[in-house]
């Protein structure tokens, strides 16, 4: 599949008041060729996508680059959200257990032992 176009081949013809011009010679037309899609491996189908819906190479190649730049960035907040929140669970499960604690009737008398020394 060629990515330039081909060139029209032109002859010299000679016009009425005699001057001399280019013009195109007639060329059979021919059967244009069909590209599946679907055929193409992964990274190329998304490319031929894009490049087919009229946005430039650079936009392509940007997007190649920094498809897999951004998911490793999202996948590192991720992780750090993870982490954020073990250690609200952890925390949260401390003051809950050391209110229960002093709640209680042995938490009561080692309130008033404390409170005696």
């Amino acid at each position: 599949m060629d990515q330039l176009p081909t060139p029209v081949p032109q002859m010299v013809v000679q016009l009425p008041d005699g001057t001399h011009a280019y013009a195109p010679v007639p060329v059979q037309a021919q059967q244009p060729q069909v590209v599946h899609v679907h055929q193409a491996p992964p990274d190329r189908t998304m490319q031929r996508v894009a490049l087919g819906s009229g946005i430039g190479a650079g936009t392509v190649a940007a997007g190649v680059y920094f498809g897999p730049l951004l998911i490793a960035a999202i996948t590192s907040m991720a992780v750090s959200l993870a982490v954020v929140a073990l250690v609200v669970v952890a925390a949260g499960w401390a003051v809950t257990t050391v209110v229960r604690s002093v709640g209680s009737e042995t938490g009561q008398q080692a309130i008033t032992a404390a409170r005696k020394r």
